[in-house]
């Protein structure tokens, strides 16, 4: 291990990658600029195994053993290859008798070996990277640093809600009714992000209140539009839900950000006004809804039948959204549904509305149509970036989720994709963002979402 060099005492280390980093995030082994990464063979026999998955991990295994065979075409990875950030990248492959007091032999505790007996030799400073938590347990345990792979995490001090306050004098309220708009203030309206709203008090009345959202282009606030008539037989039933139709409903949008807790009305709000700007006022070709497909606790295993059978259970929650609509338009005055099959089923047969897993999104491009992204938590962030650059001309895209609610093993309520995505755009002018607080879907979900 001469190779890496002995510890001279500068902030040098030695970064060891566990198996998970790379399945994550396949451009982990260029991260860690003039610092060492050392991959013990154990990771490339883990990762050997998932490269024929028809999946994201599949393919981010397949990418990582591009980029160690590109890597190879420098020199022996046993014995070093240079990275671009100036450090060195080892395949570590040396046989290890270094003892580990529990548990038999395994992949975990042969990982735990190496890093042992590196740090052992004194080559440097060495950190195991891992998004396992009871991997770093063990290596605390054992005396080795360990560190999460924190270059997934998005760095924010506070995750943005897309809602902001501010106190102006009285008259600046009234001027702002009266004319639907006022002036960006620089004074009083510094620090805003594009698109993001505004509850406006006045100083001399708090009772006193307007809702505004910023428009950056023209470098003013705008009303919020109360949406009285309601969306497919729904109301807004507080704040951030209104704020939420302002920006489904505006075709200057092409990217809306929703999360909340469970039974703030996210997707049923997305896919009311989907259905109002497709089946309404025809401004898209269709509505394409779909979800990652995780499931919650131990898995069903194999669904009989064709695949659309085997997706409805997947995308049940999709179809009671559709119902709960389509059963409300028409009791409020468009004719009762007289017919056995499901009252959505008409728009399914019309491709008016596509319910489908995001599986086969890869390679598509979508034009002119509204796609709708429910349960976006469980993306990653290449996986949310696969997905937005599908959007063809004229097409809006969707994503709502919960990120404390999530089921995929290699993301967090801070590396997930949609919480990429709600950072990297809040300064996008095309693109808004809320998030919804209070529950709507009944007081039992709403106290449920609080105390358990």
């Amino acid at each position: 291990m001469t190779e890496l060099g002995p510890d001279t005492g500068d902030a040098r280390r030695v970064y060891v990658l566990d198996t998970n980093v790379l399945l994550y995030d396949p451009r982990a082994l260029f991260v860690f600029h003039e610092h060492d990464v050392v991959i013990p063979i154990t990771v490339i026999e883990e990762v050997d195994r998932f490269k024929k998955d028809l999946n994201e991990t599949g393919r981010n295994a397949r990418q990582i053993s591009r980029y160690l065979d590109e890597l190879r075409g420098q020199g022996s990875l046993s014995r070093g290859v240079p990275l671009p950030g100036g450090g060195t990248l080892l395949v570590d492959h040396a046989f290890d008798d270094t003892k580990i007091s529990w548990g038999g032999v395994s992949n975990d505790n042969r990982i735990l070996q190496t890093c042992v007996r590196l740090a052992r030799a004194g080559v440097a400073e060495v950190v195991l990277i891992t998004r396992d938590t009871n991997m770093r347990l063990k290596c605390d345990a054992l005396g080795v640093a360990a560190e999460d792979y924190e270059h997934a995490h998005i760095d924010i001090d506070e995750q943005y809600s897309g809602v902001a306050e501010r106190t102006v004098p009285s008259a600046w309220i009234d001027a702002f009714y009266a004319e639907s708009q006022g002036r960006l203030d620089p004074e009083l309206f510094s620090g805003l992000h594009a698109q993001q709203f505004l509850l406006l008090t006045a100083e001399d009345n708090p009772s006193k209140t307007a809702l505004g959202r910023v428009d950056v282009r023209k470098e003013r606030v705008r009303m919020v539009g109360r949406h009285k008539e309601g969306v497919w037989g729904i109301f807004a039933r507080n704040k951030e839900q209104l704020f939420a139709l302002d920006l489904l409903l505006d075709d200057s949008i092409s990217l809306v950000t929703l999360n909340g807790v469970a039974g703030t009305g996210k997707t049923l709000i997305a896919i009311a006004a989907g259905l109002k700007k497709v089946a309404d006022e025809r401004a898209f070709t269709k509505m394409l809804v779909s979800r990652p497909i995780f499931p919650m606790g131990r898995d069903m295993g194999f669904l009989p039948g064709d695949i659309e059978q085997k997706l409805n259970p997947w995308m049940k929650p999709i179809y009671d959204s559709l119902e709960f609509l389509l059963s409300t338009h028409l009791d409020s005055g468009r004719g009762r549904h007289s017919s056995q099959e499901p009252q959505y089923q008409q728009l399914l047969d019309q491709r008016i509305i596509e319910v489908e897993p995001l599986t086969y999104i890869r390679g598509r491009s979508i034009p002119r149509q509204l796609l709708i992204v429910d349960e976006a938590q469980n993306l990653t962030p290449h996986e949310a970036k696969t997905v937005l650059t599908r959007a063809g001309e004229g097409t809006k895209v969707i994503m709502t989720g919960d990120p404390n609610q999530i089921d995929n093993p290699y993301v967090d309520a801070l590396s997930n994709g949609l919480t990429y995505v709600v950072e990297r755009f809040k300064d996008a002018p095309i693109a808004g963002h809320v998030t919804l607080r209070k529950g709507e879907r009944s007081e039992l979900a709403e106290l449920a979402a609080e105390l358990l």
